[in-house]
């Protein structure tokens, strides 16, 4: 329950229609085994107790009369359960039967969540037998205690802030205004639904999309556990179509055909509560909601969900390919618009045969494609000097001629000699201002250059380097327009490997050769002729910062939660020392180098994190990084 991880489960039972004692059998069974499990939170389908297919059977007071004593045994048997059981069931008041989620916790009755939305279309006959919900709560008796009945109900856990959860059934969820909407908007992080969604062709796609986009849409997590063998075929079949959805994510899924199966997952509440308080247009209301507090025993929870170790990058290939194709398509939309506002007559470019600046360039390329400009009008700048080496200024010059686009070769290591001259500098005195001076000296040129050919510079660093302040202060740091400003270091990599895969031979060679480079600066002298200041050597793996910055600017993430998923994601890579190493490098550089990010030149936001001071991120530059730098370094490894 740490980090706000709760386990939870969607159970489909065996069960026989009529026979509630048989089905209470199956749903306890199922209880003691996902508490074994370490779940907290377990759904049950509609009307679990019964069957929803009784039909005119719910009349009969035998049947009502065994559910009762079918429940009052679940009641009993989660006394010594540390879990929150939400199980369908037929609920008799004032001479009209409805259908329920009963809350099931430590021995008692903590609500009845009456359904709403009653279908009686197609194969569905519901008002034959139930009454819609009240539309406010009564206190009504249940076995022994006294609890709220209707659908204003809320659940809040006593030990866990952010566990709040609200429960809806079947047709709740397909309506145009579900009963989820008014839920999540009086606190509601977690949904509920209870379940029998027969199965006919194409349904098990519509109804995975409604659930995930419900969740997206309200910002939850969305447990929906469905019924499945046992429910009568008599007109219908069930396959049990559970599904466990996070703020748009579909986090787990399964079909219980032959049912028995308990689908577990783990929702992450902090995660959820942390987007809704940035999303200012989030409604919160109070109308009067019933809030039932439950507790849970604080313990960790154990993490069974995979987070992918590069959160920018899809792992589908399908998928993959589409977003990248989707990334470039902005980039290049975007630098198009002000390639035009500008009246630029040519796009420069300095071409260090690295990766940001190779997808700079093919960027460019696709934007002058889209204006119908000629290619020779975009000119593509190599400038060695002390750590420039023959294989990065090849690249340069052969991707420039593969795509046909002007290339110049600008030696800078007289400018920067007679620089150092003017202002005292040691050229063995391998500083930062060594550095630096080579990499202003770049800019300038490329400033230059577009001055005289009436053009504007297009920059090359990306989201990675703008949160480590990896650049040089109106150096590489500064541009007219920024393609890669909201591209993370392991997504421009495989954003030039899909260009590579869809290129001609050519440009493909060159590209698969830039990919098999070691990212570097190139600012200190080539030892043997190859490089050697390696850029990850430095700063630390690309991956880990990219992971880092993920969960720590997009959610808000504390280093300890970082550190947690870090560990699962990269178990297999990196020990947990060189974890803990480089986010503290990172926590320390990302506070250090705010000032560089208040005053970036513009360019597309095409992901979710960017770091423009004009649109996603506003922070202090002297904002002090302490209170994060103390529970990092604090992390037991």
């Amino acid at each position: 329950m740490n980090d706000g991880f709760i386990k939870v489960g969607a159970a489909s039972p065996v069960l026989r229609v009529a026979d509630p004692a048989f089905n209470c059998d199956k749903i306890t069974q199922m209880m003691k085994s996902a508490v074994e499990k370490g779940v907290k939170i377990l759904v049950f389908p509609e009307l679990a107790i019964t069957g929803y297919t009784a039909q005119d059977l719910f009349f009969q007071k035998r049947l009502r009369k065994s559910a009762e004593c079918a429940l009052e045994r679940i009641v009993a048997a989660s006394a010594d359960l540390d879990v929150l059981v939400f199980v369908g069931y037929p609920f008799e008041y004032k001479d009209k039967l409805f259908n329920t989620a009963v809350a099931v916790k430590d021995g008692h009755v903590l609500a009845l969540i009456a359904k709403k939305n009653l279908p009686s279309y197609g194969e569905f006959y519901e008002t034959r037998w139930f009454t819609p919900s009240p539309e406010e709560n009564i206190p009504v008796d249940i076995l022994g205690d006294t609890v709220p009945f209707g659908r204003k109900i809320i659940l809040s856990c006593t030990s866990m802030p952010s566990l709040k959860i609200g429960a809806e059934i079947c047709e709740d969820l397909w309506v145009p205004d579900p009963p989820s909407v008014h839920l999540a908007e009086n606190g509601a992080t977690v949904i509920v639904n209870l379940s029998a969604s027969d199965e006919v062709i194409g349904k098990a796609e519509y109804r995975k999309n409604l659930v995930q986009s419900t969740s997206a849409r309200l910002v939850c997590g969305y447990i929906y556990a469905d019924a499945a063998y046992g429910e009568s075929t008599t007109d219908m079949v069930f396959i049990g179509s559970n599904l466990i959805a996070e703020n748009g994510s579909l986090v787990a899924s399964g079909t219980s055909f032959l049912g028995g199966d308990i689908l577990i997952t783990e929702l992450d509440t902090e995660k959820l509560v942390s987007e809704r308080m940035r999303m200012n247009t989030y409604s919160i209301k109070d109308e009067g909601y019933a809030i039932v507090p439950f507790g849970l025993c604080a313990e960790e929870t154990t993490l069974t969900r995979l987070f992918p170790r590069h959160p920018f990058v899809p792992d589908n290939d399908k998928e993959r390919a589409e977003r990248c194709r989707t990334i470039l398509s902005l980039q290049a939309l975007g630098l198009a618009r002000r390639l035009e506002a500008a009246h630029a007559k040519t796009a420069v470019i300095g071409l260090s045969g690295g990766l940001d600046s190779t997808l700079a360039l093919l960027v460019t390329v696709n934007s002058f494609l889209i204006l119908k400009r000629d290619l020779a009008d975009i000119i593509a700048v190599t400038m060695p000097c002390f750590g420039t080496t023959e294989r990065t200024k090849s690249n340069a010059e052969r991707l420039a001629e593969s795509v046909g686009v002007s290339f110049r070769t600008v030696d800078i290591t007289k400018s920067v000699l007679q620089h150092f001259e003017d202002i005292g500098q040691d050229r063995n005195d391998l500083s930062v201002t060594y550095e630096n001076a080579q990499a202003r000296e770049r800019t300038q040129v490329l400033m230059d250059i577009a001055n005289k050919t009436g053009g504007i510079v297009i920059g090359t660093g990306d989201l990675s380097e703008l949160a480590l302040g990896w650049a040089t202060y109106n150096g590489d740091h500064m541009s007219m327009y920024g393609v890669n400003s909201s591209i993370p270091k392991t997504l421009v990599r495989y954003l030039v490997r899909y260009t590579a895969d869809t290129s001609k031979k050519e440009e493909a060679d060159v590209l698969y050769d830039i990919l098999d480079t070691p990212v570097s600066p190139e600012l200190l002298p080539a030892k043997d002729g190859k490089i050697s200041q390696v850029t990850e050597d430095i700063v630390g793996p690309y991956e880990l910062h990219d992971f880092f910055l993920y969960y720590m600017v997009r959610f808000g993430f504390a280093p300890k939660k970082i550190f947690r998923l870090a560990h699962i994601a990269y178990k297999d890579i990196y020990t947990d020392e060189v974890i803990k190493k480089w986010l503290v490098v990172f926590i320390r550089r990302f506070f250090a180098q705010q000032f560089k990010r208040s005053c970036l030149p513009d360019g597309p936001k095409v992901g979710t994190v960017t770091f423009s001071p004009r649109s996603d991120w506003r922070m202090p530059s002297d904002a002090s990084a302490a209170a994060w730098m103390e529970e990092a370094e604090s992390i037991e490894v």
